[in-house]
């Protein structure tokens, strides 16, 4: 488990933008077993990858156009439990930190995985992102 003072401000900076923080697992639960529209979910995480490349990707995603219903976040290392049960809802993908997904109506339909984000810039992730919520939203 990483020190919250250390992970506070990387947590922030999801939440203030907007982004539900699922803290433990019946609140991932409540969130998927029946959930309607689209929700995206990323996995956040201490990692430079986390901080480059994946939150700002996924903020940026969000600016103009179409974009998910629901936004929400989990963070490993941190909130441990609820991580593990957010993963559930990505099989058969393996755990992965950072990593961004899409859902429609409950089923996973878009998946970033950490060598998805790894090296890439935040543009190209945000990139990525709206062509699938062009698809999917």
């Amino acid at each position: 488990m990483y020190p919250i003072a250390l992970t506070t401000p990387m947590a922030q900076d999801l939440t203030e933008y907007g982004f539900e923080s699922l803290a433990t697992p019946a609140a991932v639960e409540t969130v998927f077993e029946n959930q309607k529209g689209t929700a995206l979910l990323v996995v956040n995480s201490v990692c430079g990858c986390a901080a480059a490349m994946a939150r700002p990707g996924a903020k940026r995603s969000l600016e103009n156009g179409k974009r998910p219903d629901n936004l929400y976040t989990v963070f490993a290392g941190v909130d441990t439990e609820a991580t593990a049960k957010a993963r559930e809802f990505l099989l058969p993908y393996p755990p992965s930190s950072p990593s961004i997904a899409l859902f429609k109506d409950g089923k996973l339909v878009h998946f970033l995985e950490r060598r998805h984000i790894e090296g890439r810039p935040a543009e190209v992730i945000a990139a990525n992102l709206k062509a699938a919520y062009d698809q999917f939203c």
